[in-house]
């Protein structure tokens, strides 16, 4: 993987900083330790750090075509580059090297803007056209690769991989956006195209866009959507057959690096499923890596070391300290806004342990999206056919007061937490789902915010992320309906943005195969029924496996990559949570309400109530305050 980052005079040629430039390209020095480079000519300036991935000896950035009237910085890389160099050389375009870079250079003076549709991998890339004038930058279609941009005051037009790149710009105004706010205590990040910051953003997943010398409007372009367009008749074995064979070829074609060579290994199907398909293609053995955790409830290291024993993987272990909190600081500084995923601590440690092996990893991100793995799914189904036996107009107003008398149990098995169910009867389908996903409710964000907060609001709720996607999604139905949402919103948001910062601070490339754009689409057009059959998620995946992986793997109760916090807080954290949320930092922000930060608090620390979730919400918020007032 790669870092990139530009400057663009949109206005006219002013003289680019070389200086402000570097400084810009070396916060991204972790990206890319292996290389840096620059280009600067009048009114432009892009900068890339390398890590070098496939022909080690060339493949320099910036990049040029053979006149030096193309240039591309770019971070990511493209599969089929192989067989698109081929294309492009019988049409007369000559190579210098032997890299996936070279081709986006030839494929834009061949298929202009087009050209991002015959590329298949993960990418985020910024092209200079001198002969017209034109900047275009892309993200690949899942948004496994991440590219930021503002335009400032003055004219210009910054980008980079990290926001950290472009808070070294002196013209970036870094005013927080209250609907950021709102947005990150409902799910934890802040959704794209959002940035904490007003003014600033991300290009979302699947995304164009074509910036023209003197044209100051910038309009992001979809180029790509999952379809979800449902196939009717289907063989259930010759679907698990063609299941098994897209999986394989999506990682065979992961598998090219002149590095060394790996994969996570959880224990779970997903990962579980990518190595099996590894040891399958790979005549040697494959480095396989996990972390362990003391206690059981969170340890699923046996459950890999069954799948390393099965396909004799070389297989690295380490268990981390059940109490590594050293890391909450430092979090701060990866990921440049709040963002309040815990379970980044023990992804950034086994991006730490695979580094030691290897230099690439594939990994099994992707596969309860894609193929309808969470809990959630099924629960949202059910409370759908329960929705539709009563009229919203009933529902609304008895399940609303349901939901207020019945007490509030989170000791109690799911099943008899009737309160969260009444609630979310209460709702529509949006809502509903929202209030299952949501950190703090609607309720518990009312009584944080203050009234100066609300008031920036301006009536804003989290509930339009969904309603905006709702309104252009290909599905209705319940189940693909809600996957779709995730695919917009908490795959790019918060999974793929959370093993990209920490696979990177550490150099560190992660492959996704099961987010190869092809096999996604393919699999959201197989009926729902076949990956949510009655409880069992995954369901067509899960059969397919079969004859590969025990049913031990297969058949457990999903785990997860969670992280003690509940225990954290009342114990080793608990001064350090109330320093830090009712300190001064958090006080003068202006934001919260202190008396329900205390309640807050002092239920989770008596043990009256689990807040662990919205106290660790609060600690990443405080964290980035404290760490903007240092950049």
């Amino acid at each position: 993987m790669c870092g990139i980052t530009g400057i663009f005079d949109i206005r006219g040629k002013r003289e680019v900083s070389r200086d402000l430039l570097s400084r810009m390209n070396e916060t991204q020095f972790h990206r890319g330790p292996d290389e840096g480079g620059m280009h600067i000519e009048p009114g432009l300036g892009l900068g890339h750090r390398r890590l070098s991935i496939i022909d080690l000896s060339s493949g320099q950035q910036p990049l040029f075509n053979e006149d030096r009237t193309v240039v591309v910085t770019y971070n990511g890389e493209i599969y089929n580059f192989p067989e698109l160099t081929d294309e492009l050389k019988r049409l007369g375009h000559l190579f210098r090297t032997h890299c996936d870079t070279e081709v986006i250079v030839h494929a834009w003076e061949e298929w202009g803007r087009s050209c991002v549709d015959r590329f298949r991998g993960m990418f985020a890339f910024a092209l200079w056209d001198r002969n017209l004038e034109t900047l275009f930058l892309a993200r690949d279609r899942m948004g496994v690769k991440p590219l930021f941009y503002a335009k400032l005051d003055d004219g210009s037009f910054i980008f980079g991989s990290e926001l950290k790149s472009l808070r070294v710009h002196p013209g970036l105004q870094r005013e927080i956006e209250p609907s950021a706010i709102e947005d990150y205590f409902a799910f934890g990040y802040v959704p794209e195209p959002k940035t904490i910051y007003k003014k600033v953003y991300k290009l979302p997943p699947g995304y164009r866009m074509t910036i023209r010398r003197g044209e100051e409007q910038l309009i992001p372009e979809q180029y790509w959507d999952v379809s979800f367009a449902t196939q009717t008749t289907i063989d259930e074995k010759q679907t698990q057959a063609e299941l098994i064979e897209r999986l394989e070829e999506a990682v065979r074609i992961r598998m090219i690096a002149e590095v060394p060579l790996g994969a996570f290994l959880s224990g779970g199907v997903d990962s579980s499923a990518v190595v099996a398909a590894m040891s399958r293609i790979s005549s040697d053995p494959v480095n396989t890596c996990s972390i362990s955790f003391g206690d059981p409830k969170f340890n699923e290291s046996e459950y890999a070391s069954m799948v390393a024993r099965q396909y004799k993987t070389v297989h690295r272990i380490e268990q981390v300290d059940p109490d590594d909190f050293d890391l909450i600081d430092h979090l701060a500084d990866l990921y440049d806004e709040p963002y309040a995923d815990s379970s980044a601590l023990p992804t950034y440690r086994v991006c730490e342990l695979a580094k030691k092996q290897v230099t690439v990893v594939l990994s099994g991100d992707g596969g309860d999206e894609n193929l309808a793995g969470y809990r959630r799914y099924r629960w949202h189904t059910y409370e759908e056919r329960m929705r539709s036996l009563l009229p919203f107009g009933v529902r609304r107003p008895l399940f609303g007061m349901l939901g207020a008398v019945y007490p509030k149990a989170d000791w109690a098995p799911k099943v008899l937490r009737a309160k969260s169910t009444f609630e979310a009867m209460a709702r529509d389908t949006l809502e509903g789902y929202l209030h299952s996903v949501s950190i703090l409710s609607n309720e518990m964000r009312s009584l944080l915010f203050t009234e100066a907060l609300k008031r920036d609001l301006g009536g804003y709720q989290a509930i339009e992320v969904f309603r905006r996607y709702a309104r252009q999604a290909p599905t209705d139905h319940p189940l693909s309906l809600v996957q779709y949402l995730d695919m917009k919103t908490y795959l790019p948001g918060d999974i793929l943005t959370k093993v990209d910062r920490a696979s990177m601070a550490h150099a560190l490339e992660v492959r996704v195969p099961i987010l190869d754009h092809q096999f996604v689409d393919w699999i959201s057009q197989l009926p729902p029924g076949l990956k949510l059959k009655g409880r069992e998620g995954k369901y067509i995946f899960k059969k397919a496996l079969e004859p590969y992986l025990p049913n031990e793997i297969l058949y457990r109760p999903k785990m997860g990559f969670s992280i003690p916090l509940a225990s954290w807080f009342r114990g080793p954290l608990k001064q350090r949570v109330r320093d830090s949320i009712l300190g001064d930092r958090m006080r003068d922000s202006g934001l919260f309400k202190r008396n329900y930060l205390e309640t807050l608090i002092n239920h989770h620390q008596s043990g009256r109530r689990d807040y662990s979730s919205s106290i660790w919400t609060l600690l990443m918020f405080e964290s980035f305050l404290r760490k903007s007032e240092t950049v």
